[in-house]
């Protein structure tokens, strides 16, 4: 357990991370049942004007209370280095949910130290649940204590993933569900990386994978699963980082039963 530096105005990283999802979330609320401006970054990767609009609110916040710290973000300096203090921002985690008007989105920010997580949030605004995290600390979904599902066999669990803009690694996720189906309990496309991440840290999912993945998605989510007594590795059975680009998060009862379904 560690103390991380105070912000400007005296409060904690965390409760600055809180309030910038939150602010967030108050744009995204505003805005989901009205017309959104749609701009293309790939061929199936949109964008929309919440996003930016999201994204401004929470850069100007961190700014503000951490102006030392730097931050990588998805839709202005996603290029930018990881190095000491960074802020990891997704303003929008589930754009697609989003612009469909799918009630599966969130905003997401982590803390990392030099590649090392220390602290994440991922709020969802529609359900007003926001998952939070610190090293050392434990994982809280709206102030109450949450663990990784207890369940031990693959056939009574719940596999969740999602498909990312890769269409050859999406296609080899299709592949893999369907090789599983027989040997779960049920499968679920959430839509959300990051809410996928949280909802195995609380116990809703318990099983959850991606192969084409960003650090946004997924740095606070990490540390969330472990602080929640869970896994999260790659498809090589190594720990994941938030530059893995792939993850499989679970129990560590359910890995080794679930690795013999990979290629």
């Amino acid at each position: 357990m560690e103390d991380l530096p105070l912000a400007r105005s005296g409060k904690s990283a965390l409760e600055v991370a809180v309030e910038a999802a939150r602010e967030a979330g108050k744009i995204m609320l505003d805005y989901f049942h009205s017309q959104k401006t749609i701009t293309r970054k790939g061929e199936i990767n949109l964008v929309t004007d919440v996003d930016y609009r999201s994204e401004e609110v929470i850069l100007e916040l961190l700014g503000r209370e951490y102006p030392d710290f730097n931050i990588v973000s998805e839709e202005s300096n996603s290029s930018a280095a990881v190095s000491g203090y960074t802020w990891i921002v997704d303003p929008l985690d589930g754009t697609n949910n989003y612009i469909f008007g799918i009630p599966m989105f969130c905003t997401n920010i982590a803390l990392v130290e030099n590649d090392r997580i220390v602290l994440g949030v991922t709020y969802d605004p529609l359900r007003d649940e926001l998952f939070r995290v610190q090293s050392g600390r434990g994982v809280y979904l709206n102030g109450l204590a949450v663990r990784v599902s207890g369940e031990s066999s693959l056939k009574a669990s719940l596999l969740a993933f999602d498909l990312g803009y890769s269409v050859e690694e999406g296609q080899r996720l299709l592949s893999l569900a369907g090789k599983l189906r027989n040997h779960v309990h049920c499968i679920r496309i959430i839509g959300s990386a990051a809410l996928g991440l949280a909802y195995v840290a609380c116990g809703r999912v318990t099983v959850y994978m991606h192969r084409s993945i960003y650090p946004w998605d997924i740095a606070g989510g990490l540390l969330m699963v472990r602080e929640a007594g869970g896994e999260v590795i790659d498809w090589h059975n190594r720990p994941a980082t938030v530059h893995s680009g792939e993850v499989i998060a679970s129990n560590a009862g359910l890995r080794h039963e679930f690795l013999q379904y990979l290629d």
